[in-house]
């Protein structure tokens, strides 16, 4: 798997997976296991959509070869 999630992108997964969490508990509701998709992506730093989609937000270093 090529990883195409950056830091940014990582940083705010988590957030937002914490907080759909946070949600999930407050409200006393199974959809708050939600917030585990972008917090394990986050942790992998891969996403099955980006790759489908064709995105990716990572940084890539072009390096030559001679």
């Amino acid at each position: 798997m090529k990883k195409n999630v950056g830091t940014t992108d990582k940083i705010l997964r988590i957030v937002i997976g914490i907080l759909i969490i946070a949600i999930g508990i407050i409200t006393q509701s199974w959809w708050g296991l939600i917030g585990l998709i972008p917090i394990v992506t986050a942790l992998i730093g891969w996403c099955p959509l980006y790759l489908l989609f064709g995105l990716s937000t990572c940084k890539t270093k072009e390096t030559e070869q001679s």
